[in-house]
């Protein structure tokens, strides 16, 4: 399910179903690496659409927890704390985030949830039908990660 009004109908119906936070990582920075910075956000955010119609029902995409590039990491662990506390005090039981941007591994430890990192690929001058193949290919390697973790606990 996505963050939207009508959808959180269906949340409410089916709550007990829905254990899954998916939130994106998303790397905001106007002074270096703009459109490497940008091409990560948008990647990952199509990746992150696509899994949560793979498994609806079972997930909600969160709006992305974004941050500016150069913030420290202590703040950015601050704030996604917060997060995860009002996720968990809501009944979430996992957290996914997913992200291209590697600085993420670093501090993957004190993340409460499970990390996924893809590297971006640049889906710009891609053609349609071949972007809708590497996305599917990027989904296929995602979904054992994800049905593991569930099963695990």
């Amino acid at each position: 399910m996505k963050w939207q009004a009508t959808e959180m109908d269906t949340y409410l119906r089916a709550r007990e179903y829905v254990d899954t936070a998916i939130i994106t990582l998303i790397p905001i920075s106007w002074e270096k690496e703009i459109k490497q910075t940008v091409a990560m956000g948008e990647f990952i955010s199509i990746i992150a659409t696509e899994v949560e119609k793979q498994f609806h029902g079972r997930v909600v995409q969160f709006p992305a927890f974004s941050y500016i590039k150069s913030e420290g990491k202590v703040p950015r662990i601050e704030r996604i704390r917060n997060w995860e506390n009002e996720l968990k005090a809501g009944g979430v039981k996992h957290i996914i985030y997913l992200t291209s941007d590697s600085e993420w591994k670093s501090i993957e430890s004190d993340l409460d949830g499970m990390l996924l990192w893809l590297p971006t690929i640049p889906l710009e001058h891609m053609e349609a039908n071949y972007k809708q193949d590497v996305i599917t290919d990027q989904i296929k390697q995602i979904m054992p990660i994800m049905t593991n973790k569930w099963q695990s606990k």
